[in-house]
């Protein structure tokens, strides 16, 4: 069995940039990609932190040490200039992965420079 978990997290990133024009995805600092372990055309949740609502897109990288967070297409009418997001990725993984795997955090600053990362805490049962 493969459960779907998540890989990794951008947390706290503030879009800069909304191109209804471009065709979709989000375009993210090439930086925070290498920091964060998301690919480009990876598929990603995006979640806004000041309406609540996501939505799932890919990845295009954006120049790295840029801090762009541009959301493309049909994405730009979900989300404005200045709010603020976390960006997630996810993996399937099968038991034997999941006792192993930890999670990348990436936090941010107000201009999306990686500010520290972690692993995520794991529950004790």
């Amino acid at each position: 069995m493969l459960r779907s978990l998540m890989k990794s997290k951008i947390h706290g990133a503030t879009v800069t940039e909304a191109n209804l024009r471009y065709t979709g995805s989000i375009t993210i600092d090439g930086r925070l990609l290498a920091a964060s372990d998301i690919r480009e055309y990876e598929r990603v949740q995006i979640v806004n932190l000041h309406n609540g609502s996501r939505v799932e897109t890919y990845v295009m990288e954006g120049r790295p040490g840029s801090g762009i967070i541009c959301m493309n297409g049909a994405a730009a009418r979900w989300a404005e200039v200045g709010d603020r997001v976390i960006i997630i990725s996810y993996a399937l993984l099968g038991n034997s992965e999941i006792k192993k795997h930890r999670p990348k955090i990436i936090f941010v600053d107000e201009k999306n420079r990686p500010k520290h990362e972690t692993g995520s805490r794991r529950h004790e049962t």
